[in-house]
């Protein structure tokens, strides 16, 4: 205790000395100072803790440099990294060390995740948003900002019903046509109307006699005025829909009904009950150029694509692809260019996709009752999917990847699905029969579907047609055109 007492007493005499050296140093270096003379070589000098700028009231604040601001902390993050374990030095985990992927997937998941943040404290306040500049880039294309996509909604219910007596409730048949020109045409027994859809005024085209009736098919040329009209005698008449006259009528071309009709620009492809498929040249007096002979039952299903190429099937459970310059007319054997087997029903639902040229949907009858999707240019089958009712018609979305189904036994439904996916969107009811006949509308927004029920439906399944925008006038564009302003 008491050497320990003394020992204080003489170092506090002792700071008394230094003590006055300190304060003579002070004096010495406030002259200094004040005489602008040379400091001393063992005066040191401590900076001020006080900043010796002026204050600036535009200046961000960083409050205390030692005290973390906790208002601009991420809390969440912070207890992330606290309580992620940690790694001694030498002693890594060897699962994870035996598999690089692991590694380099943790470290992306950890800086994507962080965003490359390490730090847990923050001595700085949050920064402050930022806000858009007005100035030179304002008004560039670059800025303008992109109108979101509109939601689509899919009607549950039609939204016109319309009657149709005596219609034929027969699979093989096509009796049903939406044209260009936005003019629906339906075949009732013997007689052929036409509904407008712009003004929902309808009229009659033709009625034709009994010994050639029933009306089996109708089919709309690419111009939407003339229409294919064919016949269970075999005949197929061309009329004109704004005349109401007939232009010709094309005869020996099959030997019993034509149940399928299809164009492609001036040539009018038909087939009939005698599993022969004709392309007639409607411009000529010999119409018959090429026949297509595969089939050895009535064909019921005929489409073209925009690429060439003719699909068929038949009640033969058969589809053909044909393509334009393999015909001739005298056939050769297998002169088609593919041949698909794989349906166990008759095949009349046919769909070229619009957005894939060489792919092509096809829908199976009672006993098959599902949809495939074909490649036509390997030949292979991409997709096969099980509808649980027989499949009578199909239609592809032209704006989106959509594809709808329409059904006989047991729902009479039709069906929206998703493409390549086919995971069902919605399921559209309301026929009490199976919906054989469905056709679209130009704008490829609305679907007419007819059934066994004698009505005719419309439904607004794949929405509305997208209004074009006004083309914006440019006057001597240039690379700065989006520009308003130079400086």
């Amino acid at each position: 205790m008491e050497s320990g007492y003394g020992s204080s007493a003489s170092s506090m005499a002792g700071g008394g000395k230094r003590a006055c050296r300190s304060r003579s140093n002070n004096a010495l270096l406030r002259q200094e100072a004040a005489g602008g003379g040379s400091r001393r070589k063992n005066a040191c000098f401590v900076p001020s803790l006080r900043s010796s700028s002026p204050r600036n009231p535009r200046s961000r604040h960083y409050g205390d440099r030692f005290i973390p601001n906790r208002s601009a902390m991420d809390l969440d993050m912070a207890q992330s990294l606290l309580s992620e374990p940690r790694k001694e030095k030498g002693k890594e985990n060897t699962a994870v060390m035996s598999s690089p992927e692991k590694v380099t997937y943790q470290k992306l998941l950890f800086e994507t995740m962080m965003m490359n943040r390490t730090r847990i404290l923050s001595f700085k306040n949050k920064p402050a948003p930022q806000i858009a500049d007005e100035g030179h880039f304002a008004n560039a294309s670059f800025r303008q900002s992109v109108p979101a996509k509109r939601r689509r909604t899919i009607p549950q219910s039609a939204e016109r019903v319309l009657d149709a007596p005596d219609i034929i409730d027969d699979f093989y048949l096509n009796l049903l046509d939406w044209g260009s020109r936005n003019v629906l045409s339906l075949a009732l027994e013997n007689t052929v109307y036409l509904w407008n859809a712009s003004d929902g005024s309808s009229s009659e085209l033709v009625t034709v006699d009994e010994e050639a009736g029933p009306v089996t098919s109708v089919s709309w040329a690419a111009d939407g005025r003339i229409i294919a009209v064919g016949l269970d005698s075999s005949d197929i008449q061309l009329w004109d829909s704004g005349t109401c006259r007939k232009l010709r009528t094309l005869r020996g071309v099959h030997r019993s009904r034509v149940g399928s009709l299809s164009w492609n620009k001036n040539i009018l492809t038909t087939g009939g009950e005698d599993g022969k498929i004709v392309n007639n040249d409607v411009r000529v007096q010999s119409h018959i150029i090429q026949t297509y002979e595969g089939h050895n039952q009535e064909v019921c299903g005929l489409k073209w694509s925009s690429s060439g190429q003719l699909a068929s099937g038949g009640n033969d459970n058969l589809i053909h692809i044909w393509d334009l310059s393999m015909a001739s007319s005298n056939p050769p054997q297998n002169q088609w260019l593919h041949r698909f087997v794989d349906h166990r029903a008759a095949v009349k639902a046919l769909a070229w996709c619009p957005f894939q040229s060489n792919i092509l949907a096809s829908g199976g009858g009672g006993a098959d009752q599902s949809i495939k999707f074909w490649n036509t240019i390997t030949g292979s089958c991409l997709k096969s999917v099980h509808t649980g009712s027989q499949v009578c018609s199909l239609l592809w979305n032209k704006n989106e990847r959509e594809l709808l189904s329409s059904h006989g036994f047991t729902e009479n439904q039709l069906t929206l699905w998703k493409y390549p996916s086919m995971v069902k969107i919605a399921e559209l009811t309301g026929h009490t029969s199976r919906v054989l006949y469905m056709t679209q509308s130009p704008d490829g927004c609305t679907v007419a579907s007819a059934a066994g029920d004698e009505t005719l439906r419309l439904w607004k399944v794949f929405g509305d047609p997208d209004v074009p925008k006004p083309a914006s006038k440019t006057v001597n564009a240039g690379p700065f055109a989006n520009f308003n302003f130079i400086r």
